[in-house]
């Protein structure tokens, strides 16, 4: 965990994070169409994600505001997990918010007892990259032309992994 107390510095800015839950389905919705992504999620399925007992998920929040400013959202299977999707406002990115909201997170997934993270990045989103790596995330695979793109092309995926335990 000594990982983890690095990451949580006090410069890490002035935000918050805390645990998600089925309120927050429209605000994570919304947010999920600002990461890009070819097909962003709607609410209900949110809903549904935030409902599942084998999914964790938390938010991060600037200021007073009761509404996240980002997510992170994993599903957990015995001592695995995997990161479904991470996303930050656009207005916020680059504020460091990403870094104390995926620290806060894997502490929470440590604290259930999850050994081994995995997730899936574009393999041009360097930006997300270096999150991961930074955090100790290391690729353990590739998928071609996995991500549908917006603009009808595919993109590949990289494939991460990251021991807890």
């Amino acid at each position: 965990m000594d990982w983890l107390r690095k990451l949580l510095r006090p410069d890490s800015g002035p935000a918050r994070t805390g645990p998600l839950d089925v309120r927050h389905s429209r605000h994570v919705a919304a947010l999920h169409h600002q990461g890009g992504f070819a097909r962003g999620w709607e609410p209900g399925e949110c809903a549904a994600l935030l409902a599942d007992p084998a999914v964790v998920a938390d938010g991060v929040f600037g200021g007073g505001s009761p509404h996240p400013a980002g997510f992170v959202i994993s599903r957990l299977a015995a001592d695995e997990a995997e990161i479904l999707s991470i996303v930050v406002t656009r207005a916020r990115r680059g504020d460091g918010l990403g870094r104390s909201l995926l620290a806060s997170h894997l502490g929470q997934l440590a604290g259930r007892g999850v050994a081994h993270v995995y997730l899936e990045v574009e393999e041009n989103n360097a930006a997300a990259d270096r999150l991961y790596r930074r955090f100790g995330f290391r690729e353990v695979g590739r998928r071609k032309g996995y991500y549908p793109k917006p603009d009808g092309g595919r993109a590949g995926a990289v494939t991460m992994r990251l021991d807890l335990a």
